[in-house]
């Protein structure tokens, strides 16, 4: 076991192209001993060459993976100081026709995922009494707009996590961070989009099709904020002896922020718009 005084970071969904993988290298800039895990390590081929960083494979799915992927952890580094729980996938459809086992995956990677591996992680910071948790959300939650009703409620599922878990580990010396990002430029869009082509053919929203089709080409948007910006910008907050609760930063977040404090029957309005 090799023990320091650097920050042992642990993070999920830490894909090349990705927000983790940005995160990664933004945690090992500040001399953080830096744990980036994914399902595969074929995935991470952009991070195998840097020595700051170890590489575990890890899968959100599964309880014997995470349990398997942190004890190694600890073995490793001794402790794990921050959990980054970043691994995430998107879904698009409307509501009435998705597929429900598109939806269970949303729900699985974007909202169990997390709890699990907060209920690996916790009672180790708890007895050191010290530690950071920091739960990626989406700026999708502050504004819900049609064909992403799945997405937006996994990720509002794991807000509404996020606000509980920060008041019941305040007790033992753990910070809980909920992170929001805007539009950033990754990997995610092409996902999404190789996704969508896979789903059936709507129904009651042929019509809307382009529109819908639209909404999952939304995230390859040339105009998104760099991941490299946005993790740096994270990192900075995240480190901070006394961390934000909540942390929002990317492309279009002033503008969710700005729809979320809007009567409801305006901002249906104006988000209407983009049906016409």
């Amino acid at each position: 076991m090799a023990v320091s005084d650097k920050p042992v970071v642990l993070i999920t969904g830490c894909s090349d192209g990705g927000i983790g993988s940005a995160l990664a290298l933004a945690f090992a800039s500040e001399k953080c001993s830096v744990v980036a895990t994914t399902r595969s390590l074929k995935s991470m081929r952009s991070l195998e060459d840097d020595t700051r960083i170890f590489l575990q494979e890890l899968d959100v799915g599964s309880q014997e993976s995470i349990e398997g992927a942190v004890r190694n952890v600890l073995e490793r580094f001794g402790r794990i100081d921050i959990l980054v729980n970043n691994a995430g996938v998107h879904c698009v459809g409307p509501v009435v026709e998705i597929p429900m086992s598109e939806v269970e995956t949303a729900f699985n990677t974007n909202v169990y995922g997390p709890m699990r591996l907060i209920q690996a992680v916790v009672p180790h910071m708890a007895t050191r009494r010290k530690g950071k948790i920091v739960n990626v959300g989406s700026v999708s939650v502050l504004a819900p707009g049609p064909w992403i009703g799945a997405y937006a409620a996994s990720k509002a599922a794991l807000h509404a996590l996020t606000d509980s878990l920060r008041l019941e580990v305040k007790t033992f010396g753990i910070d809980v961070i909920t992170v929001v990002p805007g539009a950033i430029k990754t990997n995610i869009g092409n996902k999404s989009v190789a996704s969508y082509s896979k789903l059936p053919e709507w129904k009651l929203y042929k019509p809307f099709e382009h529109l819908i089709r639209a909404r999952a080409e939304f995230l390859v948007n040339p105009n998104a904020t760099p991941a490299e910006d946005f993790a740096k910008k994270t990192v900075e907050n995240v480190l901070k002896e006394s961390p934000p609760s909540w942390f929002s930063y990317g492309r279009f977040s002033m503008i969710s922020g700005f729809l979320y404090h809007l009567p409801i029957f305006l901002r249906d309005a104006i988000i209407s718009l983009k049906l016409k």
